[in-house]
């Protein structure tokens, strides 16, 4: 432990988990924090809801899990990672972050650092977390304790990009504190240490990092919406396109999450508080924003086609990615609300999405597989395992009579077996 530091991490969620993890694993003593007393449980009895870290990657001699704020007094490095969503305007919430550095600020001590991992937009940490921290602490930042800022870069599902092996930005409010936060960092991820030269140059690659996969994404759902209407699949025009040997890989789909469907409204906010107005950006937002009522409406118009009254829609996946439980920020609760407004009888079922979550962010409650009634259309709108593991056959079953629209949002099942009486349409 060359650093000499105590680690607190502030949100024990998809971000702040593995790196309480991953700091432990190194022999640093951590304290996990976080307000939630079920996830405090869960995780000291060996459960990650998230399903992120198995039971036996939670239990190491370092490392506790707290609920008291009155435990991070032992620390001196504060790690912020709680999430940083968007209202209902589609404007920047930082309600989480700045009860995080009230917290925090209660227990900080001179000689302190506090580092955020949370996507924020260039300015933040600077213009409104640390006016808190001195405030609450009776301390001043570059004096008495310092600050710096790292994004996360986690990838809720991916088991090859862990913490550990995802190169790591850092930044820090001087040359002392960009020393430290390095130093720290560096000690437990193996896959390198990217030093910035301001926290408003880290804040700012963070978000343009999803802003353009963002963009990248939008363009693809333009592209199908395209050849939607000159009568072309998107997915045989991508496969000619790829040949190029530079041609980005990207596909059409649903854009939710915590950080794609997010994070350029942080870039946007901020640019238009200093006077300058984004378009691209919001252009490709907004096309984003609108594939789950797309998706609605091609299925409602295909039940009309064949004269069907009273449909029933069955909607397979609700977690805003394949393979994961988060349900934060689904697109796929777009597609729910369009159908229900065309008077669709809705039944939506998800492997993995924890049905109180679901039913408390959307007032969406989840079916059984064994309890869905037999569906005029069925939409696979995530792409999880099971489903494509099992592809035609499920959708036939959960068909009536066998036979319907198919409406395969990621294009997981295989065209060259379609069974007959299906129409099926893709992004």
């Amino acid at each position: 432990m060359p650093h000499g530091r105590k680690i607190a991490v502030i949100g024990l969620g998809y971000v702040g988990l593995p790196v309480a993890v991953a700091f432990a694993r190194g022999g640093v003593p951590v304290t996990g924090f976080d307000i939630d007393p079920t996830r405090i449980k869960e995780l000291r009895a060996g459960h990650d809801r998230s399903r992120e870290l198995e039971s036996s990657d939670l239990h190491h001699p370092t490392l506790r899990y707290e609920g008291d704020a009155a435990a991070l007094t032992a620390c001196d490095f504060f790690i912020v990672t709680v999430p940083t969503p968007i209202d209902a305007a589609r404007r920047p919430d930082l309600s989480a972050m700045l009860a995080a550095s009230r917290t925090v600020a209660k227990a900080l001590k001179p000689g302190g650092v506090v580092v955020y991992e949370s996507t924020v937009y260039p300015g933040a940490v600077e213009e409104d977390c640390i006016p808190v921290l001195e405030q609450v602490s009776g301390l001043k930042a570059g004096r008495d304790f310092s600050v710096g800022y790292s994004p996360e870069r986690i990838n809720p599902g991916d088991k090859a990009h862990r913490f550990e092996t995802i190169v790591k930005v850092v930044s820090g409010l001087d040359a002392k504190t960009l020393d430290l936060v390095a130093e720290v960092y560096g000690s437990v991820v193996k896959a390198g240490i990217h030093r910035a030269p301001s926290i408003k140059v880290a804040e700012a690659a963070k978000v343009i990092e999803n802003s353009q996969r963002d963009l990248n994404i939008a363009f693809m759902n333009e592209l199908s919406a395209i050849c939607d209407v000159l009568g072309i699949d998107t997915g045989d025009v991508l496969a000619a396109a790829r040949t190029k040997w530079n041609f980005l890989p990207f596909t059409p789909g649903l854009v939710g999450g915590h950080c794609i469907g997010v994070d350029p409204y942080y870039l946007t906010h901020r640019a238009e508080k200093a006077g300058y107005h984004p378009q691209v950006i919001l252009a490709g937002r907004r096309i984003n924003d609108s594939v789950g009522k797309r998706v609605a409406l091609e299925c409602v118009r295909a039940l009309f086609r064949r004269g069907t009254t009273g449909a029933t829609v069955t909607v397979l996946g609700m977690t805003f990615k394949e393979n994961v439980p988060d349900t934060r920020n689904s697109k796929v609760a777009d597609i729910v609300a369009e159908l229900a407004a065309s008077g669709v009888a809705v039944q939506v079922h998800d492997p993995l999405a924890l049905p109180d979550e679901t039913r408390h962010e959307y007032g969406i409650e989840l079916t059984p597989m064994d309890k869905l009634k037999p569906a005029d259309a069925v939409i696979l709108a995530v792409a999880h395992e099971p489903y494509s593991r099992e592809g035609w056959a499920l959708v036939r079953r959960l068909l009536r009579g066998g036979a319907g629209p198919v409406f395969d949002v990621r294009g997981m099942l295989d065209r060259a077996i379609k069974p007959e009486g299906i129409e099926l349409w893709r992004l």
